[in-house]
């Protein structure tokens, strides 16, 4: 299995819709980098969904329920499948992740724009251990 973390406003799309809808097909990303993670997914994966804009947190755990499969016409373009599994019961803030020496390493810190990104075993322990799970 391998964890992942998820970025979106939530204004557009946030946990609370997700758990309203079920499920949800996570489409519109539009980075290569990104996209290449999205190929990486597998069925039963992890991910945490982490609001940007003005909250800056991870407020839920996903979980990747079906494959890559094409988004859009030109191929290049992959979405998948996610469904809500639980939410934190404590938000993992921006400042938390920065404050934490031991998750310096986190692609999400480095690269700040990217939307979609890979979370090792051991940082993921670190962010459940901040989220008391």
């Amino acid at each position: 299995m391998a964890y992942w973390l998820l970025k979106s406003e939530p204004e557009s799309y946030g946990w609370d819709d997700l758990v309203r809808d079920g499920r949800a097909e996570w489409d519109g990303v539009r980075n290569a980098a990104a996209a290449g993670h999205l190929r990486a997914m597998q069925p039963g994966d992890s991910a945490l969904l982490y609001h940007s804009g003005k909250d800056k947190a991870a407020v839920g755990i996903a979980t990747i329920s079906r494959a890559a499969r094409a988004d859009g016409d030109d191929g290049r373009w992959v979405s998948v499948e996610i469904t809500p599994d639980r939410p934190l019961p404590r938000p993992v803030t921006l400042a938390a992740m920065k404050a934490e020496t031991r998750l310096t390493a986190l692609p999400m810190l480095r690269q700040s724009r990217l939307s979609v990104s890979p979370v090792g075993e051991a940082e993921w322990a670190v962010l459940m251990g901040i989220a008391g799970l």
